[in-house]
């Protein structure tokens, strides 16, 4: 079992990263909190996943997360009937983990069938079987808790929906407009090329 990964980022893209672990060059599917760390390592520097191997008749995966309580939370996804390992990812991507939480916590099927590929039922046997595995605790504290909210502008949501637009997670385009912000770009379209750039 591959549980972890350590090496030079080669390549980085919404659907995954090739990690260069020793001359050996793994295939990562990454969730949208990994993608958004691995987003900050320039390309050729060291760069981490904590990884879960899925061995089907599909083939065989490496998926890749940000921290261990994000993997936690992927492999309680997936011991639901009807969760594989793709709409799993799917989950985190569309999802910060901490949201992912909340939404089973409080029952919010709504939240949770926004991810695509996630209907009402299959929603709610993750709300039924996973409810009483969500405490308190992972939602107020810990790596994947849900920081302080910041006020978003008018200008921030254009550029997070272009982005959307584009196929981008809400999640990857709001942290790539946070970059961009703090690269120095301002207007509307400075945010976009900015952004898409660090993407």
């Amino acid at each position: 079992m591959i549980g972890y990964l350590r090496g030079k980022v080669r390549h980085l893209s919404p659907e995954g990263v090739l990690l260069d672990v020793g001359g050996v060059g793994y295939e990562v599917i990454c969730s949208g909190a990994a993608f958004a760390r691995l987003s900050g390592v320039k390309k050729g520097e060291d760069g981490e996943v904590y990884t879960y191997l899925q061995v089907s008749e599909q083939g065989v995966f490496l998926f890749g997360f940000a921290d261990q309580k994000e993997k936690e939370l992927f492999l309680r996804l997936t011991s639901v009937q009807g969760v594989g390992a793709k709409l799993a990812i799917s989950a985190l991507s569309a999802l910060r983990p901490a949201d992912l939480s909340e939404a089973i916590y409080t029952a919010d099927v709504g939240r949770l069938t926004s991810v695509k590929g996630l209907g009402k039922k299959t929603a709610e046997r993750i709300i039924l079987e996973l409810h009483g595995k969500i405490s308190a605790d992972e939602l107020l504290g810990g790596e994947s808790a849900r920081p302080a909210a910041q006020p978003v502008s008018a200008e921030d949501e254009d550029a997070i929906a272009a982005l959307m637009n584009l196929g981008f997670t809400r999640q990857e385009s709001a942290r790539a407009v946070e970059r961009a912000k703090a690269s120095g770009a301002v207007s509307v379209e400075e945010i976009i090329a900015a952004a898409l750039r660090g993407m």
